[in-house]
């Protein structure tokens, strides 16, 4: 089901393009090699991850999208991972450096299984 539903989000972000690149396709097949082997929210959201940089739509900002203040011990995240004070958007609270560090290396290896729910919750509401 969990990859049934990652699917089913590239299609609406991905309808209006007339031409896609392989880079989708080579996403998508990476993911589905992996999938039996690792936790499968930590793999969406790495591939996630990996196409916000690929489309340049990738914050690694250590500062809120709405406030525009700076995001000291802990950030949330926003659509597209776009970060935020907890208070700003009312969600929940991860450990800065944490996220920037995920940012950063595109791999969730030491973030907690609660924040990778988090992490996957944001990346199921819509690309």
């Amino acid at each position: 089901m969990l990859w049934h539903n990652f699917i089913q989000k590239f299609e609406p972000h991905l309808k209006d393009a007339d031409e896609l690149d392989a880079f989708y396709f080579d996403l998508l097949l990476d993911a589905a090699k992996r999938w039996e082997k690792q936790n499968p929210k930590r793999i969406v959201c790495e591939s996630y991850l990996r196409m916000l940089a690929y489309e340049g739509r990738l914050y690694p900002d250590e500062h809120c999208y709405i406030c525009e203040q700076r995001i000291e011990e802990e950030i949330a995240l926003m659509q597209a991972f776009k970060p935020a004070h907890p208070a700003c958007i009312y969600a929940p609270a991860l450990p800065t450096k944490k996220i920037l560090d995920f940012f950063e290396s595109q791999k969730c290896t030491f973030l907690e299984d609660y924040e990778v729910d988090i992490l996957f919750d944001i990346i199921m509401k819509g690309f």
